[in-house]
């Protein structure tokens, strides 16, 4: 079996994103895709496991769409088949080195919010020791240095984690570690000259899992990609942005799509309203419909106008609006109030901070509040 793609993480995520997209492209027209998917299991989670399992025993799973566009809901499912390899990293590091020797051209990850920590037992390592290393970037410094020593052509790289330039973070915790195991010269070259490592943006709300594998999502999707000279895509797709200006969407879910989420919590804590509230109940709630939009409005568009970003700001706003009126999500208010003082900060104080570069005189007051 020759497959082009190597992911790294079985989350539903991936699974009714990156693997969607893949299966959807070859659908289309066979050429738009690069071909089909090994998927990795890297940690030792059951659930994982379990998903593992599912796809071993039927490469093809559901995704169903369901949300509003315009003025319409829909709500239907297409059924991915793009996975045809599933390996857990443990049981199979062999087979997975022997893979990345030969087959593979584009590596993809989404290995959750621990996926880049660093261990101690794996910077003890050599690049010698043919034991399984723990943490992702290890591994995966392990197989590069395979495909190197077989005189491999390099990969792309797409790390989907939402790190901000997460190619280039991943990149330096790569070659941290393998100048740490103290690999030769030519080696930490081919890391960062001769593989792509391409910084990206994902956008979509992957809501539920349906058990043992498959996803329930929303039908906006968005994945901006930093056009790299040389880089291999997995596939072409109508929600692939190609730019030169990856800043530009990191803005929009930011200050726009993130930022809202954040002032709709902020407005739920201020009231003190049921535990269960979600983003649908709050965008009826009167006033806090008339806060958010105000804030968007008065003291977030203007920044994206002197920007001149005026009309993308605007469109992308149409959308935000139809994902937070979804009536099949149940994003709860609760949820996005996690570590709500920390998401203020980068939220709501870049929002203030960049009107201050911007030399803008508008009032800011219910961030400002918010913030203090």
């Amino acid at each position: 079996m020759s497959n082009p793609i190597l992911q790294f993480g079985t989350s539903r995520f991936l699974q009714a994103h990156v693997d969607l997209f893949v299966a959807e492209a070859a659908r289309r027209e066979p050429s738009h895709a690069l071909g089909r998917i090994t998927v990795v299991q890297s940690t030792s989670n059951a659930q994982s496991r379990a998903r593992i399992d599912a796809l071993r025993a039927s490469s093809v799973y559901p995704v169903r769409i369901r949300g509003r566009q315009g003025d319409a809901n829909v709500d239907f499912t297409v059924h991915c088949d793009a996975i045809t390899e599933a390996l857990n990293a443990a049981d199979d590091w062999p087979t997975l080195r022997e893979r990345m020797r030969h087959d593979v051209k584009v590596i993809v990850s989404n290995t959750g919010d621990t996926g880049y920590a660093a261990f101690e037992e794996d910077i003890a390592r050599t690049l010698g020791d043919n034991s399984v290393p723990r943490g992702f970037p290890a591994k995966l410094a392990v197989l590069l240095h395979d495909r190197f020593v077989a005189g491999a052509e390099p990969v792309t790289v797409f790390p989907c984690e939402l790190v901000s330039r997460n190619g280039d973070t991943l990149r330096d915790l790569v070659v941290s570690i393998a100048n740490q195991w103290r690999a030769d010269g030519a080696f930490i070259r081919y890391l960062q000259h001769d593989c792509i490592w391409v910084n990206s943006l994902v956008d979509r709300i992957v809501s539920e899992p349906i058990h043992p594998v498959g996803a329930i999502a929303e039908p906006y999707a968005l994945w901006a990609i930093e056009r790299q000279p040389g880089m291999v895509l997995p596939c072409e797709h109508k929600d692939i942005v190609l730019t030169d200006d990856l800043a530009h969407y990191e803005r929009l879910k930011l200050l726009l799509l993130n930022l809202g989420h954040t002032m709709l919590a902020e407005l739920w804590l201020a009231d003190l309203a049921p535990s269960d509230t979600n983003v649908r109940d709050a965008m009826r709630n009167e006033a806090w419909r008339t806060t958010l939009e105000s804030t968007w409005r008065d003291e977030v568009l203007p920044v994206f106008d002197a920007l001149g970003e005026h009309d993308a700001a605007r469109a992308y706003l149409v959308d935000v609006r139809d994902r937070f009126e979804n009536p099949f999500l149940d994003h709860r208010l609760s949820d996005i109030a996690r570590n709500h003082a920390e998401k203020k900060q980068r939220r709501f104080k870049q929002a203030v901070e960049l009107a201050h570069q911007l030399g803008l005189n508008i009032d800011q007051r219910r961030l400002v509040a918010a913030l203090s």
